[in-house]
């Protein structure tokens, strides 16, 4: 079968290649992510593997008669159209569980850099030369509410060094795992209930048409006044807008994300500004991104929460296993 791996990196092609040899596969790599305007010239491929800068939709699966399968290599999925694969009865797995303690550990370092200052601290010093306290006194974490939007396998580790912290833990999901909670003693609540209790709110669920915008414009308002909002997920969770509203207001003290509503406009932003295609809507959220950049009391970091040689290796172990698994007619973390 021919396979197609988009958005690899030199060193990601070294590691897969040798182990690819013992597959019945014909392989072909490319550095660049896949969508309906980086589309290759070959059309016959029945299997690819993708990384989150890719864009499968319709146009992109048209240009591949032959496809069966996708591989992505990443837990989130919101990159690929699923509807479009199940018309067509195209297979997706993802790599489920490969960065669990990684994006917790990602996670308590933005929590730490809000609440103790870290990053202006450094700041402050490597700028001014100034060793002056003023201004960077935080609060501790031992004895605050963190509030865990998602308790999946990144949640789980989040509570767990929250634990570690001395914290107290509340948790919002649809799927409540009440054994893990009594073994951890913590407590499931609604949403609503998470938001107005928590000192810190941390995002861990997927990004599906029932999580967009899951906090918005009217239930930011039920936000603990001078709490913390941590985004490592996907960014269309958050309402940017109502996000923005909320830090202005000092209903927020302070956000730290590692997503952004609108990441890939963002991040191709001078490709789209000199485009004839540009939209309101993608205007109205490049705009918004610039505000939060600005903003003294946000944390910006580019989608890295994942970025460890330990979860990246586990990234492509899973994808050689999904291969694997495929080509024996027994497809594994399946999510269509």
């Amino acid at each position: 079968m021919k396979i197609g791996f988009f958005g690899t990196q030199d060193w990601e092609q070294k590691y897969l290649e040798p182990k690819l040899k013992h597959l019945p596969l014909e392989v072909s790599f490319y550095s660049h992510p896949l969508d309906e305007n980086n589309l290759p010239s070959k059309k016959d491929f029945e299997i690819i593997s993708v990384f989150v800068g890719s864009r499968i939709n319709s146009k992109v699966l048209d240009h591949f008669p032959s496809l069966k399968y996708i591989t992505t290599r990443s837990t989130g999925f919101d990159h690929i159209d699923l509807k479009s694969c199940k018309e067509r009865g195209i297979l997706v797995s993802n790599v489920p569980r490969y960065g669990a303690n990684t994006v917790a550990e990602f996670t308590f370092g933005l929590i730490l850099n809000l609440t103790r200052k870290i990053y202006h601290a450094i700041d402050q010093i490597k700028e001014i030369e100034s060793f002056s306290l003023e201004n960077l006194r935080g609060t501790d974490l031992k004895g605050k509410t963190l509030g865990v939007i998602g308790t999946g396998s990144i949640g789980k580790e989040v509570i767990k060094i929250a634990k570690g912290f001395g914290m107290k833990v509340l948790a919002s999901d649809p799927y409540p795992d009440l054994e893990f909670a009594k073994e951890q003693g913590f407590e499931y609540v609604s949403l609503e209930k998470l938001l107005q209790n928590s000192d810190i709110i941390t995002i861990h669920c997927p990004l599906t048409d029932q999580t967009k915008h899951l906090i918005n414009k009217e239930n930011i308002k039920l936000i603990k006044k001078g709490a913390y909002l941590i985004n490592t997920a996907r960014g269309p969770i958050v309402d940017t807008e109502a996000l923005i509203l909320a830090l202005k207001e000092g209903r927020l003290a302070g956000a730290g994300l590692d997503v952004l509503e609108g990441e890939k406009e963002t991040k191709e932003e001078l490709g789209l500004l000199t485009s004839q295609e540009l939209k309101k809507d993608t205007l109205k959220v490049l705009l918004e991104n610039h505000i939060l950049m600005k903003m003294p009391n946000v944390l910006i970091t580019p989608h890295t929460a994942f970025n460890s040689w330990e979860a990246l290796y586990r990234i492509l172990d899973t994808t050689l296993e999904n291969l694997k698994s495929f080509l024996e007619g027994k497809p594994i973390n399946l999510v269509s």
